[in-house]
């Protein structure tokens, strides 16, 4: 690993942080110094039906209490919204996305009755033209989703050649370079009428223009990475390497958040404890992976 490599954590401000964000945090922050390399903090705030100021402020505060140290100034996901769109734009430009107006209900269903039996993943197909204008002028709710099958042509013999080097652990104990598999999102969403734009979106642009080359994250999300090598190969970004770590556990086994007890690191603080007895919390909690698919 290169003096080069760029490192970030991007919590969103969603709620305060606790244990399980710490650990990954700390990782992040772990790896980076061992590399020499650098530490971005990066605030994934999109969704703004949930995201609260005083969470953002704590974010800060109990990183700081940690020990950490980032890069000024902070990107924030707010303010780049027009980066996004036109991301999005050059996607649809290609021929890539379509405008879904299902409703939960309706997708639920079509899930349920697929041809070959239930599914997990979404795949659709878009209105004729005059339907889908008819369905704009509505006024009616939409997404925009990426066509899988459109992806899959427009990339060629490059789709077959799609993976990532991990690093760290899989769900499945994955480990080297791994063969992408984004038939398991099916037709992602993009964006959305109501709520803007989404995450996978965003998060391959921010990697890219930040110059990250290493993402450090829990080995729940592991399976986000199947898609977003997709976005990163019709986009012409680059590819970070990746290492997913291992979860927190609870006492009852299950992986530790903020809904089973999860103990936030603002009452950590404000309580005195000592960094030092975090990161033994830590090590107590840490699983070796996640539960298979």
């Amino acid at each position: 690993m290169s003096a080069d490599a760029t490192f970030r954590f991007a919590p969103s401000p969603t709620g305060l942080l606790h244990l399980g964000h710490a650990y990954s945090a700390l990782f992040a922050w772990d790896q980076a110094c061992a590399a020499g390399g650098r530490f971005l903090l990066r605030i994934e705030d999109i969704d703004t039906t949930r995201v609260r100021p005083e969470y953002e402020a704590a974010i800060y505060d109990d990183l700081a209490w940690l020990g950490l140290a980032w890069e000024e100034p902070v990107l924030r996901q707010s303010d780049h919204g027009a980066t996004y769109r036109r991301a999005l734009d050059h996607l649809t430009f290609l021929g890539l996305t379509y405008f879904c107006f299902k409703t939960r209900s309706e997708l639920a269903q079509d899930l349920l009755s697929a041809p070959h039996g239930p599914q997990s993943a979404y795949v659709g197909a878009p209105l004729s033209p005059d339907e889908e204008a008819e369905k704009l002028a509505s006024g009616a709710p939409y997404a925009v989703r990426l066509s899988l099958s459109k992806a899959k042509a427009f990339l060629g013999a490059q789709w077959t050649e799609l993976g990532f080097e991990e690093r760290g652990l899989g769900p499945d104990g994955e480990t080297g370079w791994i063969g992408a598999r984004p038939e398991l999102h099916g037709d992602i969403v993009l964006a959305r009428k109501a709520l803007g734009l989404a995450y996978h979106l965003c998060v391959v642009v921010d990697d890219a223009r930040q110059g990250v080359t290493e993402v450090t994250r829990g080995c729940d999300l592991q399976d986000a990475t199947h898609i977003q090598v997709v976005l990163q190969a019709l986009l012409g970004l680059p590819r970070p390497t990746y290492r997913h770590h291992g979860l927190l556990m609870g006492e009852d086994g299950k992986r530790l958040a903020k809904r089973n007890g999860a103990p936030a690191l603002r009452d950590l603080r404000l309580a005195g404890a000592p960094v030092s007895d975090v990161r033994a919390l830590i090590a107590q909690r840490v699983g070796v992976g996640c539960s298979p698919r």
